[in-house]
C-alpha cells in the first residue's frame, strides 16, 4: 500500500468510526424519546432496556451475528465465517479494516433491537427482553442482512437496493415490533371493554423531543456514514436528502394533524420527523431532493393513519414503533423503485418514474415482503419459545406499580429531599 492509499484508508477509518459513534449516540435518543413517551413509573425500565441493547447486542453480534451476516456465503442464505471476528473474511474488500467495519455494523444492529423495545414498553419481562435481544442481534437481523447486504446474498444478487436500511433495519424492526406487541398484548387500561382506546399521556414531551433531535442528528451518521468513505462525493447529497425528508415528515404532520384533529399533535409531529428519516434511509443516495420531500411527506401522513389503525385493532404500541419504522421503512424501500435517478445505482438502472420500468420496483417489493415476513414470523416464534422459559409479560401487580419499582427496585424520580436513613428503615 503506497502513501496515498494509506492516507485515504486512514481518513476513511476516521470517518467510519466517527459516524459509528454518531449512530451509537442515537441510543441516547431512543432512551430519551421512549422515556418521555411512556409513563413516569416506567422510565428506568426504558433506560435499562437500552443498556441491554448496547451491552448484549454488541457482544452477541461480535460472537455470532457478524459472522452470520458478513461471513463467507453459503447458498446466498447465511454467512459461515467471521465468528469472534476470526476465520476467513478475505471476501470483504474495503479501504477500512474488518474491525472498523464491524464497529459500524454493530451500531446498526443495536438500532434494530431498540425499535422493538418501544413497542413492548411498560409490560415486558426484563429477563424475556434479554433473551429476545440475543435472538434479534444474533440471528434474526444478521440473516436478513446477509440476504440483502452481503456480497452474495440472494436478494442483493437480484438487485435489491437498501442503502442504509429502510428495509433491513427499519421495516424488519418495525414488523418484529408489531409481532411482539401483538404477542404480549396491550397495557392494562389502554383499551376500554367496548374497544375504544384510552389516552395514555406521555410523561415528558420535552424529554421526548430532545430524544428526537438526537436521533435526527445521529441519522446523518446513519445515512452518510454508509458510504464507508470520507471521499465519496455523494455524502453532501445524502445529508441534504436526509434533512429534507425529515423536515417534510415533520412539517406534513404539523399541517395534517391541525386539519384532522384541529390541533398540531406533538407526539405525531415528533414521530413525523422520524418517519421521514426512516423513509429516506433506503434511497438517500439515489433520489433527488424533490423526491426526498415527497417521500418524507408521504411517510408522515402514512404514520398518522397507521397509528390510528393499530388503535382500531386494539394493538398497543406506546411509542409508535410500527407506524414509524415498519410503515415508513416499507414506503422508503418501495420508493427506491419509483424515484431512483438514472445511473445513480449502476449504469442503466433507474426507478419507474424515470423510465426504468417495473424491474427494480418488483425486486424492491419482493425483498421488502421477504424481510418483513421473516421479522414478523421469527419474532412471533421467538416470543412463544421465550414464554416457555420465562413469562414474557410482567405480573399485573408489577405493571400497575410500574416496572421501575416492580422490576428494578428504584423510581426514576425520587420524591425524597435528603438521604435515606437505612437504620431507621430497618427499625420500622
Amino acid at each position: 500500500m503506497d502513501a496515498f492509499e494509506q492516507l485515504s484508508s486512514g481518513v476513511d477509518t476516521i470517518w467510519v468510526v466517527l459516524t459509528a459513534a454518531m449512530i451509537l449516540l442515537m441510543e441516547g435518543g431512543f432512551a430519551l424519546l421512549e422515556a418521555g413517551f411512556v409513563r413516569q413509573k416506567n422510565a428506568v425500565s426504558i433506560i435499562m432496556k437500552v443498556f441491554v441493547d448496547i451491552a448484549f447486542g454488541a457482544l452477541i453480534f461480535y460472537f455470532l451475528g457478524f459472522g452470520l451476516m458478513y461471513g463467507k456465503d453459503a447458498a446466498g442464505l447465511i454467512g459461515t465465517s467471521g465468528f469472534f471476528m476470526s476465520g476467513d473474511l478475505s471476501h470483504i474488500s474495503l479501504s477500512i479494516s474488518h474491525e472498523t467495519y464491524w464497529l459500524f455494523q454493530c451500531a446498526f444492529v443495536i438500532a434494530v433491537i431498540s425499535i422493538v423495545s418501544g413497542a413492548v414498553a411498560e409490560r415486558i419481562n426484563f429477563r424475556a427482553y434479554i433473551l429476545y435481544t440475543i435472538a434479534m442481534t444474533g440471528f434474526i437481523y444478521p440473516i436478513a442482512g446477509h440476504w440483502v447486504w452481503s456480497a452474495h446474498g440472494w436478494l442483493g444478487k437480484l438487485g435489491m437496493i437498501d442503502f442504509a436500511g429502510s428495509a433491513v433495519i427499519h421495516a424488519l424492526g418495525g414488523f418484529s415490533a408489531l409481532a411482539a406487541a401483538m404477542m404480549i398484548g396491550p397495557r392494562i387500561g389502554k383499551f376500554s371493554p367496548d374497544g375504544t382506546a384510552n389516552i395514555v399521556p406521555p410523561s415528558n414531551l420535552p424529554l421526548a423531543s430532545v430524544g428526537a433531535f438526537i436521533l435526527w442528528f445521529g441519522w446523518f451518521g446513519f445515512n452518510s456514514g454508509s458510504t464507508l468513505s470520507a471521499t465519496n462525493m455523494s455524502i453532501g447529497h445524502i445529508a441534504v436528502t436526509t434533512m429534507l425528508a425529515a423536515a417534510a415528515g415533520s412539517a406534513t404532520c404539523i399541517l395534517f394533524t391541525m386539519m384532522r384533529y384541529r390541533k398540531a399533535d406533538p407526539p405525531m409531529v415528533i414521530n413525523g420527523a422520524l418517519a421521514g428519516l426512516v423513509g429516506i434511509t433506503a434511497g438517500c443516495a439515489f433520489v433527488s431532493d424533490v423526491a426526498a420531500i415527497i417521500i418524507g411527506a408521504t411517510c408522515g401522513i402514512a404514520m398518522v393513519y397507521a397509528t390510528e389503525m393499530l388503535e382500531a385493532r386494539r394493538i398497543d404500541d406506546p411509542v409508535g414503533a410500527f407506524p414509524v419504522h415498519g410503515i415508513s421503512g416499507s414506503i422508503g424501500t418501495l420508493a427506491v423503485g419509483l424515484f431512483a435517478q438514472p445511473d445513480s445505482i449502476k449504469k442503466g438502472t433507474s426507478g419507474l418514474f424515470y423510465g426504468g420500468g417495473f424491474e427494480l420496483l418488483g425486486v424492491q417489493a419482493l425483498g421488502l415482503v421477504t424481510v418483513c415476513v421473516w421479522g414478523f414470523i421469527i419474532t412471533w416464534g421467538c416470543m412463544k419459545l421465550i414464554n416457555y422459559l420465562v413469562p414474557i409479560r410482567v405480573s399485573r401487580d408489577e405493571e400497575l406499580v410500574g416496572l421501575d419499582v416492580g422490576i428494578h427496585g428504584v423510581p426514576a424520580y425520587s420524591q425524597e429531599d435528603g438521604f435515606i436513613d437505612l437504620e431507621q428503615l430497618k427499625r420500622r
